[in-house]
């Protein structure tokens, strides 16, 4: 490798543009997430709806990988993928998950701890059945962290999709293809400031469905 050890050890970014305090952020994380998400959209950035999605086999071995928000509300959040990926093998396994959002243009980051579940198969239908053709047909054509021969044999079985639903907007939705809910157990707001001294806000879930508060050190 020709990078110098030095050129890494010496990258480095100094962050002032916003402070956190826990005397400041809502008393409900779904509330601060909510505030934070509707800037992030402000700002511009591009696909400020993907996340970090961390899962990991029952005898702890972890593999991560990002994904879409499609949906949050008081119950959780949502996002869609294959059922027979890795991450969903591993979700059948083990269903605690972690997910993660870094919007760097405005120094933040934003980890959400939980339990998985699926959602209803009426909602994958519905959610699958309005996106674009081509991401219907994506999800019938690809036997996602399958091993494949080649990327031929993706583009034929595609073509051979697309001339049998020639004459179809909707497709029917795979049974291997839906939507998780991931419930969150804990929520860390995370706002860089100076000298690496950042502000980070956990939100830890209690027994009585409330939420305790609490700064931990950076």
């Amino acid at each position: 490798m020709s990078l110098e050890k030095t050129t890494l050890e010496n990258l480095r970014q100094d962050y002032s543009a916003k402070s956190l305090s826990e005397t400041d952020v809502k008393l409900n994380p779904f509330d601060q997430f909510e505030v934070w998400f509707k800037e992030a959209m402000d700002s511009g950035i591009i696909e400020p709806n993907a996340l970090t999605l961390a899962t990991a086999t029952p005898d702890g071995k972890p593999s991560s990988r990002v994904v879409l928000l499609k949906g949050f509300d008081a119950e959780g959040f949502t996002f869609y993928t294959n059922y027979n990926s890795r991450k969903g093998h591993e979700l059948a396994q083990n269903p605690y998950a972690c997910i993660s959002f870094f919007w760097l243009e405005l120094q933040r980051q934003v980890i959400i701890e939980g339990i998985i579940e699926k959602v209803s198969a009426d909602e994958s239908t519905r959610y699958y059945q309005s996106r674009p053709k081509g991401s219907q047909l994506g999800a019938w054509t690809s036997p996602q962290s399958e091993v494949i021969t080649s990327r031929e044999m993706l583009e034929e079985k595609l073509a051979g999709l697309e001339k049998e639903y020639a004459d179809h907007d909707v497709l029917p939705r795979p049974e291997h293809w839906g939507g998780y809910l991931l419930k969150p157990t804990s929520f860390e707001f995370w706002q860089g400031r100076p000298s690496r001294l950042h502000d980070r806000i956990q939100y830890i879930g209690q027994a009585d469905k409330s939420w305790k508060i609490q700064r931990v050190a950076p």
